[in-house]
């Protein structure tokens, strides 16, 4: 049996430089893995099957199972593979659980059928089905441009605990595309934000949580009301510098402490608040 990680993301930076000619936005983010992961556990069958732990998954309406279709249909592979799917990422959450799960299929797949096929194969298939999925076959620290299929790897994020907050707000249907749709030209930038940040980590410079910055916060707390109470009172624990993770709703903040982590994490748990605690992680090894 192989099983594959598929980990969350954060968005150091997420800014959009403005509407592009094919509908889609030209993106400038800084991404970064964490470790807070699915896992998928692969082993040969007659047909696609999927099994998950969670009732509210459903592989089937999921990217995971479009990327195994799409690896079968471009390569005319005739074998099956059992897939059984373990949640950590909560569903919906802007952390890319499902993005990151795609990846994991096509690079799993490829494995468990010895395809044979190289991560730039892999990567063309990746923007056929999602955003974020070309950045989950690096992992790690990475750039990220075009409509999020340009990735290019960075030296890796001096390492930090993040400690997330996962709102009990009403989940969107279509919930990225209607955050796009409400940016306005004011909202776009030109890049520097995450320029700036790429500069500081090739020099080997620490990171200012100043230096962290996401768009989408400019609308999402309209989309999303309840937020703005969350990020308060996640504020009054404790937490500083709280952004959105990717296209929300969870929240996150980041200490160098593990202890300050520990405390915070507790402190929400106390509260009856869904939260995680994870560490930022490096390239997930799949380059070869």
């Amino acid at each position: 049996m192989l099983t594959v990680k598929a980990p969350a993301k954060i968005n150091l930076t997420l800014e959009v430089l403005g509407e592009r000619p094919d509908g889609y936005h030209e993106i400038r983010s800084l991404i970064q893995t964490i470790d807070l992961c699915d896992s998928l556990s692969f082993s040969l069958s007659d047909d696609i099957e999927f099994g998950s732990d969670n009732p509210d998954f459903v592989p089937e309406e999921s990217l995971v199972s479009k990327a195994a279709a799409l690896l079968q249909q471009t390569t005319g592979c005739s074998k099956g593979a059992r897939i059984e799917i373990g949640k950590r990422i909560p569903l919906t959450s802007g952390l890319g659980g499902d993005s990151s799960g795609a990846a994991a299929i096509l690079w799993g797949l490829n494995k468990l059928w010895r395809l044979g096929l190289s991560l730039a194969q892999l990567l063309e298939l990746a923007p056929r089905l999602g955003s974020d999925v070309a950045f989950f076959l690096y992992g790690g620290t990475a750039l990220v441009e075009g409509r999020g299929e340009r990735v290019t790897p960075l030296p890796p994020l001096p390492h930090r605990w993040v400690v997330l907050l996962m709102p009990p707000v009403p989940r969107m249907p279509e919930k990225t595309r209607q955050l796009y749709a409400s940016l306005k030209p004011s909202h776009y930038t030109d890049g520097q934000l995450t320029q700036k940040f790429i500069k500081a980590l090739n020099e080997g410079r620490e990171f200012k949580p100043s230096m962290l910055f996401n768009t989408f916060e400019n609308v999402a707390f309209e989309f999303f009301p309840e937020l703005t109470v969350y990020k308060e009172h996640y504020a009054k624990l404790g937490a500083s510098y709280v952004h959105l993770a990717g296209s929300g709703p969870a929240l996150f903040t980041m200490l160098e402490d593990k202890a300050q982590a520990e405390e915070l994490y507790t402190l929400c748990q106390q509260q009856g608040l869904e939260s995680y605690l994870a560490d930022t992680m490096a390239s997930l090894g799949r380059v070869e």
